[in-house]
């Protein structure tokens, strides 16, 4: 199975870089001959969602309030990091009252244990589509053989997901990429996890933090990350976060390849902010929907 996505990533790129040459060199020759050369159309983003973790403590305090200000801004989808306080039908209700989508949230590992089928209803009740393990404690992460049965456990919970309609995810922070017993955990887990029971939601931030570049991963594993995580970083030596286009990831360079990632969602997170999160939020979905790419 590895070496199929491989070989499929290695083959697209070769077929659709010769397209692109020789659809580009066509239209430069049109172009030519009638003395100027046409702007060539750049993507943009759909859809620009924001992860609530942003938010939480003003979550905590103002559940419709928080997100009718996200709303104003202009976000249109929502990640939750855990359900703030109410119902899932009231959840959803608020959502409908300010034309919200929450196509994805984010649940820890315990709750593949004790309490999955009621989470994955409750998922079904807000209108997710994705399901997402955001974090894996220390203690259940400390051998390679620790990790494939991590993959185990989220193939199991996967076909549940699936089963339910809805797809299971996880997320990545940094402490998948350093080696482990001479193999990288995060490719122990995308090798060893079934693909259409598991995929990913790529941390952009966390995975260049770790030294590791997105577009190896999309290459190697094509169409497995439907869900990024859009958060920059600062040229500081702590490598901080940054607000959306303030700081040092080239989010044009990755977005390019959204098409081989399989991307179709776009949250924008910053663990903390200088000022106020609103502020950020704003900041950074202005330059969100300026982006070309």
């Amino acid at each position: 199975m590895k070496s199929r996505g491989q070989g499929s990533g290695v083959s697209d790129q070769g077929v659709l870089g010769r397209r692109a040459f020789l659809e580009r060199a066509g239209v430069i020759t049109a172009a030519v001959g009638f003395g100027r050369l046409p702007r060539l159309a750049r993507a943009k983003l759909g859809p620009i969602g924001i992860q609530l973790y942003t938010v939480r403590r003003e979550l905590a305090k103002d559940v419709e309030g928080t997100l009718a200000k996200l709303a104003a801004i202009g976000y249109q989808e929502v990640e939750f990091a855990g359900y703030p306080e109410g119902t899932a039908k009231s959840l959803r209700a608020i959502l409908d009252r300010l034309h919200l989508r929450a196509p994805s949230g984010h649940v820890g590992t315990q709750a593949l244990r004790t309490d999955w089928a009621r989470t994955l209803e409750q998922a079904a009740t807000v209108g997710q589509q994705y399901v997402v393990v955001a974090f894996i404690p220390q203690e259940e992460r400390r051998t390679a053989d620790d990790w494939k049965r991590m993959a185990g456990a989220f193939n199991r919970a996967g076909e549940a997901a699936k089963a339910a309609g809805l797809q299971f995810c996880y997320h990545n922070h940094d402490f998948e990429f350093p080696p482990l017993e001479g193999a990288v955990p995060y490719d122990l887990l995308l090798s060893s996890a079934d693909p259409k029971l598991v995929q990913l939601e790529l941390d952009l931030y966390w995975i260049t933090k770790a030294g590791r570049d997105p577009l190896d991963y999309f290459a190697k594993w094509p169409g497995r990350f439907p869900l990024v995580h859009v958060k920059d970083m600062d040229a500081t030596p702590n490598k901080f976060f940054a607000d959306v286009g303030k700081g040092t990831i080239d989010f044009r360079r990755i977005f390019r390849r959204a098409g081989q990632a399989g991307i179709k969602h776009y949250f924008y997170e910053q663990d903390e902010t200088p000022g106020s999160p609103f502020d950020s939020a704003k900041a950074s979905y202005q330059y969100l929907r300026a982006l070309t790419f």
